[in-house]
């Protein structure tokens, strides 16, 4: 009897030794993850395509804009560039999708903002629903730049309508180089409103959904509700 029981205990205890190490097995150790951290975070490698958006080199003086309106101690200024989407290096970029608003903010010496722009949206031809601003990254698909022209390319396409009198060829589709379209991209996405508590003066680009050509714009307002308080301004198309 004594020699079964102690079996028995041996049996129990090692089946809860053998359920213990499942566990921690399953839930990774705090401590080695805590000291393992840093040195994973050092090896990941960033994220593809993603730089910091820093905005647009600040103009001197509100006034230098197209419109301007004083908010507490705050001054935000504005300018519309239509379809064009300029930035710092290059451009200006083109957008058939989205209109481009390029914001400033002004404030006393030493002042500080927390900006985002989700605290931004158009009006249009005074439409009750407002455009709301996009991330940069919704703008990429639709980029184009004026200044580049595709290669001569001499090779017919083999595709062909047979149903004229002596057949049509489609010439071949032709895209830009990926390193010139992603160096594209960065420029754009660098020449965003950058976000968070920043020091003021800030300036950067907006991006609103728009498909239609600008001259059937009437009226542009662009409405800001973020922690400097409430403000709209008129801009021209």
């Amino acid at each position: 009897m004594q020699f079964s029981s102690a079996l028995k205990f041996g049996i129990a205890l090692a089946g809860a030794m053998t359920v213990t190490m499942w566990l921690r097995a399953q839930t990774p150790d705090a401590s080695v993850t805590a000291k393992e951290a840093p040195a994973a975070a050092k090896e990941a490698p960033p994220k593809e395509g993603l730089v910091r958006a820093v905005g647009l080199p600040t103009r001197p003086a509100a006034t230098d804009y197209q419109a301007h309106v004083q908010v507490g101690t705050t001054t935000i200024a504005a300018e519309s560039h239509a379809h064009n989407i300029p930035t710092e290096e290059l451009g200006p970029y083109t957008s058939e999708d989205y209109v481009t608003v390029e914001v400033a903010m002004f404030g006393p010496p030493n002042a500080k903002l927390q900006l985002s722009p989700d605290d931004f949206s158009l009006r249009v031809n005074g439409k009750k629903n407002a455009l709301m601003s996009q991330s940069y990254l919704m703008v990429w698909h639709s980029l184009k730049d004026p200044s580049w022209e595709p290669p001569d390319n001499d090779v017919k396409s083999k595709t062909t309508f047979t149903g004229g009198p002596q057949g049509d060829s489609l010439p071949p589709i032709i895209h830009m180089p990926p390193e010139m379209r992603h160096a594209m991209e960065q420029r754009v996405q660098k020449a965003a409103l950058p976000e968070g508590d920043r020091p003021l003066p800030q300036s950067g680009l907006l991006f609103f959904e728009y498909h239609g050509q600008t001259k059937n714009i009437r009226s542009m307002e662009l409405v800001y509700a973020g922690p400097a308080g409430k403000a709209a301004l008129a801009l021209r198309p």
